[in-house]
């Protein structure tokens, strides 16, 4: 039986809308206004936007027409993404002067471990505020940090008190925390699970902790154990220093829909090139090719093929993805084309820890 693991020090920090703060701290014209990078007013899909245009029902993900619908006022920046990696290399610069232990999720948020930390500071509270204190005055942007005793609770109380502040929940307050907290909250459980859920009479943490392991299983297969040990405060999960990824991609969005397999082609074999490039920069190779296809009506498809060999080789990822794209026809006409690779030849350690001891936060 696992049991809460409450020896660990874990602070989540997640930058405040970090491609649109990025750009508004570059260009003071832009501050204060509402902006979308990416996207356009006709084509695309927003990758963040400012609070200001949030208010809005701006948000990432969305395309640029409905963002444009939503907010008249908006303004689209093109990404730079080169910016971006720079402006992240220098955050984890300030990570690693208080733990070498960082697990990057993505430009803008990490899992820093700091129940053994640099600064020899017992508090991962005070702590999280020096580290936030330091991005605001050394790169000029916010951020917003969760501390806990793993994980799945530091990420989701980092979202708290947003933009520009922390929330911190200790070892006696995980389970009452957890408790209250809407099931739409719990990190991992996303739009579709959460009207089952809502189905299931499960609204709230208290709910999900009511449910029996085998009632959770049926429902939710391998998903419900998940559930049944998160709502309890058991995420053994440690912070990996360096993330294994479990697949590599490429995409591009067209400015002008395709509607001939001849020119998806074309790009097609651009996007394997830099497929390849990506997979030779992390020295990994795949067995599982995936074609992802979006349509114009914004729906999207894969279709999928996994060899009896690993490989990264263009000229072998193009051949599969030939296969893919011959394998129906196309529904419709096609605004977005990517290719990934996954099943790759890296090892993945797991390890579980159980102990059980209190100390200040």
């Amino acid at each position: 039986m696992l049991e809460v693991n409450s020896n660990r020090k874990i602070i989540h920090i997640d930058m405040d809308a970090f491609f649109a703060s990025v750009e508004q701290m570059d260009n003071p014209e832009l501050r204060g206004k509402p902006i979308a990078v990416g996207g356009a007013e006709n084509r695309g899909v927003v990758a963040a936007a400012s609070y200001e245009a949030r208010k809005f029902g701006v948000r990432s993900a969305i395309s640029g027409a409905l963002a444009k619908k939503n907010c008249p006022d908006l303004i689209f920046v093109r990404p730079r993404f080169e910016r971006y990696k720079e402006i992240s290399t220098q955050i984890h610069k300030i990570f690693r002067d208080y733990t070498d232990l960082i697990e990057p999720l993505s430009l803008d948020e990490a899992y820093l471990d700091v129940t053994q930390n640099k600064k020899g500071n017992p508090s991962a509270s005070l702590l999280a505020q020096e580290i936030r204190n330091r991005i605001f005055n050394e790169v000029g942007l916010t951020a917003s940090a969760g501390i806990s005793i793993n994980k799945f609770v530091a990420k989701i109380a980092s979202d708290y008190n947003k933009p520009n502040g922390q929330k911190t929940v200790t070892p006696d307050e995980v389970i009452p925390f957890l408790e209250v907290l809407p099931i739409r909250k719990f990190y991992g459980v996303g739009k579709v699970t959460t009207e089952k859920m809502y189905q299931l009479g499960i609204f709230t943490g208290l709910e999900l902790k009511s449910k029996s392991l085998e009632f959770l299983q049926k429902h939710f297969g391998k998903a419900g154990t998940y559930y049944y040990h998160v709502v309890r405060g058991i995420h053994n999960s440690e912070v990996k220093s360096s993330r294994i990824a479990k697949s590599v991609a490429a995409e591009h969005t067209f400015e002008v829909n395709l509607s001939s397999e001849i020119f998806m082609l074309e790009q097609l074999d651009k996007i394997a090139i830099s497929l390849e490039r990506r997979l030779k920069k992390h020295n990994v190779s795949g067995k599982t090719v995936t074609l992802k296809i979006k349509y114009s009506d914004f729906t999207q498809q894969t279709r999928s093929k996994t060899l009896p060999y690993f490989i990264a080789d263009k000229g072998l990822i193009l051949e599969t993805v030939k296969e893919l794209l011959y394998q129906e026809r196309m529904k419709d006409s096609v605004r977005l084309l990517g290719i990934s690779m996954s099943s790759l030849n890296t090892e993945v350690r797991k390890s579980v820890v159980a102990v059980q001891l209190k100390f200040d936060f």
